[in-house]
């Protein structure tokens, strides 16, 4: 089974978090039921892709025990599948990995690349499943410390995926079935990500479909901040990420990992209304 292909638009992956402790919606989705009925509403707006997580990556987050994410993940997956969703797992561990796929996840999108749990490369490249590789370089209790890149952000993560690339081709997972992730916020400042964006060609150069993730991250918050200058609340944050979007759309990205999805699809409708979209093609 080759990575699901876009046409006419990017991918738009929803974001469900079953976890109690996300950055922007911590806890409304945190049990079986309500992230089955905030998956069914994703679809309903028109996501392509469900994006399933149980554990939090924000900045300062403590990572659950493998039986917590399981047990948050597994059935919502096993649900909106039966449900004909397309669904994706958000995990850095081969033992969810392989459980998601075996409930009917056809992605694994990883955002340690493998750095976390080697033995995910084993499972993805011994299933159909399609595989994100996020460029990362630590766990979220202390990846704010790693923002250091030598020759700059750009070239360190384009060198660092590359690297990735090599290791996850080498337990054999093929490039039909791989995706990549600049890592927009992990362990990146604000000014680094801008950075990250403004030289996405250079990523797209290493030859494969691109995932972008910055929903409602901090950089958007801190881009519109409040009158009293701090950022803008995590859950006012739906135009400045449709607006890149946009932007990512017509740069030529495989997917967008957003929380917004109706916002997404709007911007991306009126891009295609006038035309933006003929002979639109993702990179790679």
């Amino acid at each position: 089974m080759t990575r699901p292909e876009p046409a006419g638009r990017p991918l738009v992956m929803g974001i469900v978090n079953v976890t109690p402790d996300s950055f922007s919606d911590g806890g409304r989705w945190a049990d079986r039921d309500s992230a089955v009925a905030h998956g069914v509403e994703l679809l309903d707006q028109g996501a392509d892709v469900l994006d399933i997580g149980g554990e939090s990556t924000r900045p300062g987050a403590t990572r659950p025990l493998v039986a917590e994410e399981l047990d948050r993940v597994v059935p919502v997956i096993a649900e909106l599948t039966a449900r004909g969703a397309v669904v994706s797992v958000d995990t850095m561990r081969a033992e969810v990995a392989a459980a998601a796929v075996a409930a009917g996840a056809r992605i694994v999108n990883d955002v340690s690349g493998g750095l976390a749990d080697p033995e995910v490369l084993r499972v993805v490249a011994d299933s159909p499943a399609t595989y994100v590789v996020m460029h990362w370089r630590a766990h979220a209790d202390h990846m704010d410390a790693f923002t250091d890149y030598r020759g700059g952000v750009v070239a360190g993560v384009r060198a660092e995926l590359a690297a990735r690339l090599k290791a996850v081709r080498a337990a054999g997972v093929p490039d039909d079935r791989l995706v990549l992730d600049p890592g927009l916020g992990f362990a990146k400042t604000s000014e680094q990500n801008w950075e990250l964006l403004a030289g996405l060609d250079e990523i797209a150069s290493l030859g494969l479909p691109l995932l972008v993730g910055a929903s409602r991250k901090r950089f958007l918050g801190a881009l519109t901040p409040a009158p009293d200058g701090s950022p803008r609340p995590v859950d006012r944050r739906e135009h400045t990420g449709a607006a890149l979007s946009l932007l990512l759309a017509q740069r030529g990205v495989w997917g967008l990992r957003v929380h917004d999805v109706r916002a997404t699809l709007d911007a991306l409708a009126v891009w295609q209304r006038l035309g933006g979209a003929d002979g639109w093609t993702a990179w790679a």
